[in-house]
């Protein structure tokens, strides 16, 4: 077991993986430093607020408030800023909300901003839920984002051009004529690629996130980390068995990550809401690993039990598709 490991890392070191994984880290994290937060920042929306009021009942409203004499003129506003105007109406005392829908969660949060701006004073004070800024809540989501999709990307990838270079040099030839355990071999390629992995997840954490918020959070994304690596690398090493070379395998790669990557991006953070993302089994893996970084576990038992089902399944794949194809090479 050792030996191969070692042959594993050494195959692993001459194809320049983890010079690229370390250079996925860096990219990311000037991307995320540089790039993604000052563009986010840059573009941050203070929503536009106009109130009409016609019986003149709000006294002590905010001076960010901009104050319309009709009707008429309210809509005028909210046509002109559709992407970030919110209108109160006042009817009867009581502040009737007027917006164009965008997405559920910035409708709400605009709406609540709009209606705290009508307590100026000590009237309202808001529940604070949480302690993420703007920025950290922001660092969370892009540091998952792109945690997702180097473990997708990398997992599947990395382990078919090692498969597919010792295929190459000959390598399962001689181990199909030498008596060992199958599942050795097996073993020792998705246990090498799965440390690769958590290392991977950990030091984007820390190097995006901080090590103070990474201290309490990176438990349970290692947990989720674990369950997403396992499948790709899984699902790389049945598909490097069954295909004939690096250019077939590239075509499978392209569906599977379209299938794995889009619907699941759209249905977890836009307002596209499609009923059978419930059934994508991705989805739920991103969520968990989303949840982990917003310091909310999974703790559904149903969840880890179909995890470990399809990870149990995969493997019995890629051993019966492994001893094929040493067959062929016996």
């Amino acid at each position: 077991m050792v030996s191969l490991f070692k042959k594993d890392y050494k195959m692993m070191v001459s194809g320049k993986f983890f010079f690229v994984a370390l250079g996925s880290l860096l990219l990311y994290s000037l991307f995320i430093h540089f790039g993604y937060l000052h563009f986010m920042n840059a573009n941050a929306n203070i929503y536009n607020v106009y109130l009409y009021d016609p019986a003149g009942t709000c006294n002590h409203v905010s001076p960010l408030i901009h104050l319309v004499t009709s009707a008429e003129e309210l809509s005028k506003a909210l046509a002109k800023d559709t992407g970030n105007g919110v209108g109160i109406h006042i009817i009867n005392g009581k502040p009737n909300v007027i917006l164009y829908a965008g997405t559920e969660k910035v409708d709400h949060h605009r709406a609540d901003y709009a209606l705290s701006l009508l307590h100026a004073g000590s009237e309202y004070t808001p529940r604070i839920t949480g302690n993420n800024t703007p920025e950290m809540k922001q660092r969370r989501e892009i540091t998952c984002e792109l945690l997702f999709i180097e473990i997708v990307a990398v997992g599947f990838l990395g382990i078919a051009s090692v498969l597919f270079k010792e295929k190459q040099m000959g390598v399962i030839r001689v181990h199909a004529i030498m008596p060992f355990r199958k599942s050795l071999f097996i073993f020792s390629k998705v246990s090498l690629f799965l440390l690769t992995d958590l290392a991977f997840a950990a030091l984007i954490t820390i190097c995006n996130i901080g090590p103070e918020e990474t201290r309490n959070i990176l438990p349970a994304i290692l947990i989720q980390t674990t369950i997403l690596s396992l499948i790709m690398v899984l699902t790389g090493f049945g598909c490097t068995m069954l295909l004939k070379d690096f250019k077939q395998f590239s075509l499978v790669y392209l569906v599977i990550a379209l299938f794995t990557a889009t619907p699941v991006f759209l249905s977890a953070n836009t307002a596209i809401k499609m009923k059978w993302i419930l059934y994508h089994p991705f989805y739920h893996v991103y969520m968990g690993l989303k949840n982990a970084f917003f310091g909310i576990p999974v703790t559904n038992l149903a969840y880890y039990i179909g995890a470990a089902s399809i990870i149990i399944l995969l493997f019995g794949i890629v051993y019966v598709a492994f001893d094929k194809e040493m067959g062929k090479e016996g």
